[in-house]
Formats: C-alpha cells, sequence, structure tokens
C-alpha cells in the first residue's frame, strides 16, 4: 500500500508528464510538416505541387504573340491534342491531351529541361480541371464543324467585313462572314469544308492589329452562315462579282494587319516573321502567310476610306438631343471616348441636332458604332456620318443653359487620343459600370454621392476604389449603377467635372469611361 499523499504525488507527475510529451509530439508533427513541405518544394516539382494528374496541362509564361498553332507545334510530340484555350491577356493557355499519361510527359519534361514556345521557354503544370468546357456543343475538328466564332478583345479600332476577310481569307477561302454585337463584338466565319481547323491554328490568340483587336476563336453552333445582304457587318463570298477583290501582294506579319493606319506609324515593320510560327507543316499551312496591305485612299472622293467601310468625312452629325440639358460639353464629354474632338457646333435651324468634328473619319466610325440608339438625358441618340467635311463656326447663338452653341476643343487637354497616351484607351460600349480616374487622393463614396446630388444625375449603387503606389497623388476605380442608361447620363454629366481640394491650387479634373467589368 503506498500512502495517500504518494499516490497523489505520482498523479500529478504522470498528468505533467502526459502534458509534456503532447506538447513534443505536436512539436515534432508540425516539424515533419513543415519538412514534408520543404521537400515537396524542393523535389516534389516533379508531382506537380502535389494536384492530382489530369489530361489538361495549365501552360504559363507564354509571350504575346503565341497562338493556338505555336502550342500544337511544340506539345504535339507528347500526345494528341484535343482542345486548347487561349488566355491571350494572361499569357496563359489550357490545353487538353487526349490522356493523362500524355499530359504527364509534357508536366515532367518541362520541369527537367526547357521546353520553348515560339522561342521563349514556357512553365507547365497539371489544371486542376479534368476537361476544357467547350463554350458551345460543337467539339473540335472531329464535329466538322465549318464555322469559326470569333471573339474581338479589346476592339480599339472598328471590325467589318473587309477587315475580317483579309485577316482570315489568307488562311483558307472564306465563304461567309457576318459579324454581331452580343458580348462585345463577335463575328462568324464560314470555311469550305473543314479547312475551319486551319484557320483557328493559325488564327486563335492572335491580334489583328499591334496590341489590340485580340482574336479569341471557338468552333460555332451552326455549320452554314445565312446571309440576308452585303455590307458592313454581313458578307457573302460565293457571289461572282464578290470574289473580283483586289488582293496584291501582302507583308509578313506579327500583327496580322499592323499598326491601324490611323495611328499615323504607317506599316514599316513585316507583319508576319520571316520563320513563320504559323508553318506547321508543308501540308496544312503556306510557307508563309500573306496579308493585303491596304491604306486608306488619299484621293478626296467620297470612297477615300479605311477597307472600303470606315466613315467618309471626319464630321458626324447627332439628333434627338435633349434641348435644355445638352450642350457642347456634354457632347464632348462623350464622343471624347471614341476619338479626339476638334469642333462641336448645335444647328439653330434644326433644334436638337449638332455637328461634331472629330480627328480623323475612323475616330467617326467608332462614335456610330458605340453611340448610335443609345438613351442620353432621357433622348435617344441618332448618330451618323455627316455629309459635311468640317465644322465652320457660323450662326453662333445661346442656348438654354447660357453656353455657346459652338465651341473648339482642338487645343483642349481632355482629348484622350494622343500619341502619348492613344495605346491606354480601351474602345468599350455603353455599360453600367464607370472607370473613374485622375481623382484626389481625399476622394471618398461620399463626396461622388454629393456630386450626383448636386447635379441631379442617378447615385451609384456601388462603389470600388484601387489600390493606389505609394506614390500615385490621385484614385482610381469603379461605379456602378443601376442601368446602362443611368450610367450613360452620370458620364455625360460629370466626366471632366473640376474637384477643388484645400492643398492644391489646380483643381483635379474627374474622368470617366465605360469600364471592361460588367458588375463589381
Amino acid at each position: 500500500p503506498v500512502c495517500r499523499d504518494t499516490r497523489e504525488s505520482i498523479k500529478l507527475y504522470v498528468i505533467q508528464d502526459r502534458s509534456r510529451t503532447k506538447t513534443h509530439m505536436k512539436k515534432y508533427s508540425d516539424s515533419l510538416l513543415r519538412d514534408s513541405v520543404v521537400f515537396s518544394l524542393q523535389d516534389g516539382v516533379k508531382d506537380s505541387h502535389r494536384i492530382a494528374p489530369s489530361p489538361v496541362v495549365h501552360v504559363r509564361g507564354l509571350c504575346d504573340a503565341v497562338v493556338e498553332a505555336d502550342l500544337v507545334e511544340a506539345l504535339g510530340k507528347f500526345g494528341n491534342i484535343c482542345y486548347v484555350m487561349m488566355m491571350p491577356f494572361k499569357r496563359q493557355a489550357l490545353v487538353e491531351f487526349d490522356c493523362v499519361q500524355s499530359a504527364g510527359r509534357c508536366v515532367t519534361r518541362g520541369t527537367r529541361e526547357a521546353v520553348c514556345i515560339a522561342e521563349r521557354q514556357a512553365f507547365f503544370n497539371f489544371s486542376t480541371s479534368q476537361r476544357i468546357s467547350r463554350p458551345t456543343n460543337t467539339d473540335d475538328p472531329a464535329s466538322g464543324n465549318k464555322v469559326l466564332l470569333l471573339s474581338i478583345q479589346n476592339p480599339l479600332y472598328p471590325i467589318t467585313t473587309d477587315v475580317l476577310y483579309n485577316v482570315c481569307n489568307p488562311i483558307v477561302n472564306v465563304v461567309r462572314i457576318v459579324i454581331f454585337k452580343r458580348n462585345g463584338i463577335q463575328a462568324m466565319v464560314e470555311y469550305p469544308d473543314r479547312d475551319a481547323q486551319k484557320a483557328k491554328l493559325a488564327l486563335n490568340g492572335a491580334d489583328i492589329y499591334s496590341g489590340c483587336c485580340t482574336l479569341k476563336i471557338e468552333y460555332a453552333r451552326p455549320n452554314r452562315l445565312n446571309v440576308l445582304r452585303n455590307d458592313n457587318s454581313s458578307w457573302d463570298y460565293t457571289k461572282p462579282f464578290l470574289l473580283q477583290r483586289e488582293r496584291g501582294k501582302g507583308r509578313q506579319r506579327q500583327a496580322i494587319l499592323g499598326e491601324h493606319p490611323s495611328n499615323g506609324y504607317g506599316l514599316s515593320r513585316p507583319l508576319l516573321p520571316a520563320n513563320s510560327r504559323y508553318r506547321r507543316s508543308s501540308e496544312e499551312v503556306h510557307d508563309i502567310v500573306s496579308y493585303p496591305l491596304i491604306l486608306p485612299k488619299t484621293s478626296s472622293s467620297s470612297s477615300s476610306s479605311f477597307l472600303g467601310h470606315a466613315a467618309s468625312s471626319s464630321v458626324a452629325m447627332m439628333s434627338g438631343l435633349h434641348p435644355a440639358k445638352m450642350n457642347c460639353n456634354r457632347i464632348f464629354n462623350l464622343f471624347c471616348l471614341y476619338g479626339n474632338v476638334e469642333k462641336v457646333k448645335f444647328l439653330k435651324s434644326v433644334p436638337g441636332t449638332a455637328l461634331v468634328e472629330m480627328g480623323d473619319e475612323y475616330a467617326v466610325d467608332r462614335a456610330v458604332t458605340h453611340l448610335h440608339a443609345i438613351t442620353v438625358l432621357g433622348k435617344k441618340l441618332n448618330v451618323c456620318v455627316s455629309k459635311q467635311q468640317a465644322v465652320i463656326p457660323s450662326q453662333e447663338f445661346v442656348l438654354s443653359d447660357g453656353s455657346s452653341s459652338f465651341q473648339d476643343f482642338s487645343l483642349s487637354r481632355n482629348n484622350r487620343f494622343n500619341q502619348s497616351q492613344s495605346s491606354r484607351n480601351i474602345i468599350q460600349p455603353a455599360s453600367a459600370v464607370l472607370h473613374f480616374y485622375n481623382a484626389p487622393p481625399t476622394l471618398s463614396q461620399h463626396l461622388l454621392h454629393t456630386l450626383c446630388t448636386e447635379h441631379d444625375v442617378p447615385a451609384f449603387t456601388k462603389f470600388k476604389i484601387f489600390d493606389a503606389k505609394p506614390s500615385s497623388k490621385t484614385l482610381s476605380g469603379l461605379l456602378e449603377f443601376e442601368s446602362k442608361t443611368e450610367a450613360v447620363e452620370a458620364l455625360t454629366v460629370l466626366n471632366h467635372h473640376p474637384i477643388r481640394t484645400p492643398d492644391t491650387s489646380n483643381p483635379f479634373t474627374l474622368k470617366l469611361c465605360f469600364s471592361t467589368s460588367s458588375h463589381l
């Protein structure tokens, strides 16, 4: 028998010893976990960071000019490729192989040695998806679909049937083209038989013009296009007279059509490298894909236009304006999103009508495309190309709000399409989300709500400020409105509104434009 005090001492010791043992075991298990993570990072690159093997490979580190054909050419040696999804703005892509073993060979080779795509090393990993989801119910070339769906991302310049013909036809002869505006700017291009696969390989992920108008190509649902008329948005090339177009000698490309003529840079660079990345085999794609070089005509005839479809005048006419609320500045606030504005003039003989002289006919084309038929301050606008070639400041009068009927904006610092900043402009149709920038660092949600109230415009429903760099002197962010109409009204009234702050002598000019985001 052991005395009571001894038993209590032994029990206390055992409890303390168990506690110390649990503590040591926890530290030991944590150490093992850390070691396993380190070993996984150091040695386990081969198992693709513990992601389960998948037939889909995630490719990173691609250069800007990579197209689908580059991926097929570089990775086809690992196995049959079923599908490719390009993510050009992220410099990434998803490649689906026919089996896990082929994908495994690709990932394993990529971790052991450099695998180059378009002469640049790429990085590979298993995807968390077992299959790339197709946007339509037609699967790849095996389906025999001969119609491609083209989505044009960042459409800085007008897209017409002639533009797409000059892009798509050199690969394989185009049968029909239909352009529509559903989710941004999209088009369907029909090819004969199964030749659509060649065009998809050569063009998916490419830029029509340098740095913009990027093509994202999928197979479309219909197997044939129905074209009712030949114009800017649709064309049937099976008609005999439509096949007699000037083809000329093309230049080689990196961006398919090089710099857009309205940039003023010219087309001095080759459009396709000599060692063409679009050449997969001598049987599939010609050694050099050549594209017609078409520049705006310099004659004074009304037909002088880019590819035959750009506006023939640099003056736009808009009617249906609110007689009491619209003025020259508010028209400028809208039109400056699509090109430099030179002059604005209201017509005294036709109330609610104004002429807008833009920097060139391409700006007029963009303005007509995106502003026609939108509702501004309760009135539906009608925007078209004017027959006049310039705006003459005559018969000036006073508008209902006391401002002049004519204003010259040629020297305005708020024009956004100057050589130094034109590449940063993203042409967007009207949307319910506005992007604001050049705002003072003290800007708040309350201040913006006050601005909306003071100028009798609809208030936004959601507000977001982007994280600014420590050295930044301005703020930018997003404003979401209940509808597109409310956002258009706010932009028309508040764009370029000066905001004064106590600690600065010059006001901040609040700048607004339509955002690429559909919602916050």
